[in-house]
This record gives structure tokens, C-alpha cells and sequence, in this order.
């Protein structure tokens, strides 16, 4: 199987347990790998015959900006069903990044990372 990658995706997403979260929202950032055949595309040179990842993006960015859910697992799984709706596209491994998690100690970032397939 292929892979298609999208990297660093930024949106502002009001996702989160607690009331601050959910009213002053913050930033996430998304990681994808889309796992397809690219060889019918690659043999025509055909856009249609792949993933359109700027749209892939785009639907993406939709998912954080949108609904608020509590737990970043939700929205990874949001996420993943999103890029699975494309066609052609039969696995994805999503990693949703919360850079600005409230948190009592330094880090720098928490991730939940999922795979998700059509089998």
C-alpha cells in the first residue's frame, strides 16, 4: 500500500473537558497518512484516480473547527471516518496533536495516535 501524508494541519477547535477549553477553544494540529494504490493515478497522471489531499485538508480543518467534543480520541476518530469516506483511500493513520493541553507541568504535546481501516 501507498501512502499519501499530510503533516502539521493547524485548526482552532473548542474540543476539551473543561468549560476554559470550550470557550476560548485552542490550537490543534493533525497529522495524517493515508494509506491507497497510487499506480492507476501515476500510470495516467490522473488526479481523479487518487486522493485529493487538499481536500483531504480542508474536510479535515472542517472536523476541529466544528463540533467540540471532550476527548481528542473522539476527534481522531472523527477524523479518521472523514478520510475513509474517500474513495480509494483504505487505511489512515490519524495523530491528533493538543500542543496547548491544560496541563500542570512543562511538556510539549500530547498525542493520540489511531489507525483506522475499510477491513
Amino acid at each position: 500500500m501507498d501512502r499519501v501524508a499530510l503533516r502539521g494541519l493547524k485548526a482552532r477547535g473548542h474540543h476539551g473537558v473543561f468549560p476554559k477549553e470550550r470557550e476560548e477553544g485552542q490550537t490543534f494540529i493533525v497529522d495524517l497518512v493515508l494509506g491507497l494504490d497510487t499506480r492507476p493515478a501515476a500510470a495516467d497522471d490522473d488526479l481523479a484516480k487518487t486522493v485529493h489531499y487538499g481536500v483531504v485538508a480542508e474536510e479535515v480543518v472542517a472536523v476541529v473547527e466544528g463540533e467540540p467534543v471532550d476527548l481528542i480520541e473522539t476527534l481522531a476518530e472523527r477524523i479518521a471516518q472523514s478520510c475513509l469516506k474517500h474513495e480509494g483511500v483504505q487505511e489512515v493513520e490519524v495523530c491528533v496533536h493538543k500542543p496547548d493541553a491544560p496541563i500542570t507541568v512543562p511538556f510539549d504535546d500530547v498525542t493520540v495516535t489511531i489507525t483506522r481501516s475499510r477491513v
